[in-house]
């Protein structure tokens, strides 16, 4: 996983685990008779961390990455909100950030889902997260289609310094992402899986990527 300081902690089984809770869920909105589920499965964490101390690196994030900075962040904490930063003119958009047991929660408006999506990532990114609500709403609302899901998975993974994007294909049908191409290692492959399960929408990963 990425922290702060741009290192990645252990990452296999994290992965496999988040991908796993999308497919329990899945699979559990097909049983007939489903109407509604209670999401209560979390992902065991990459590395310990108090609620403060991901909601620091969650903010830290944001905070650094180019494409949210034109957003304010504003943080919950013991039921006050704090800003952590004003966006310099007018706001082009607002992300709150929750932490409660490891889980963050992301609240606020955005102007595209490209911005949500990159602002889940980026917390799913953080060793101590067990699990990201996005909860950010898109105002205008914009329509959502496999191509929005395949440039925010291409957005993610040339974002990610652990992942040479140039070597990857990537395409969407009905919100299942294919990754094709070449990586140099098997952890290479698997980051870039995990880097695509985490883009909010995504429903499936096939991963045909050689190592």
């Amino acid at each position: 996983m990425h922290g702060h300081n741009g290192h990645r902690c252990s990452l296999g089984n994290f992965a496999r685990h988040a991908a796993a809770k999308k497919v329990a869920l899945e699979l559990a909105a097909a049983v007939p008779g489903v109407s509604g589920i209670v999401d209560r499965l979390h992902v065991v964490p990459a590395q310990p961390m108090d609620d403060g101390t991901v909601r620091n690196h969650v903010c830290d994030a944001f905070i650094q990455e180019p494409v949210l900075q034109t957003c304010s962040i504003q943080v919950q904490n013991r039921h006050q909100t704090v800003t952590i930063r004003e966006s310099p003119g007018e706001p082009v958009g607002l992300i709150e950030v929750a932490v409660e047991d490891g889980v963050v929660t992301l609240n606020g408006q955005v102007p595209s889902l490209s911005y949500k999506r990159l602002a889940g990532v980026l917390a799913w990114w953080v060793p101590g997260s067990r699990d990201v609500i996005n909860g950010v709403e898109v105002v205008p609302l914009q329509e959502d289609n496999d191509d929005e899901i395949t440039d925010a998975v291409r957005l993610v993974l040339e974002k990610d310094s652990f992942v040479n994007a140039s070597q990857i294909r990537v395409s969407t049908r009905q919100a299942v992402v294919t990754l094709e191409g070449l990586v140099a290692t098997a952890k290479e492959k698997d980051m870039a899986e995990a880097d695509a399960w985490y883009v909010f929408g995504v429903d499936k990963v096939v991963n045909t990527l050689v190592a």
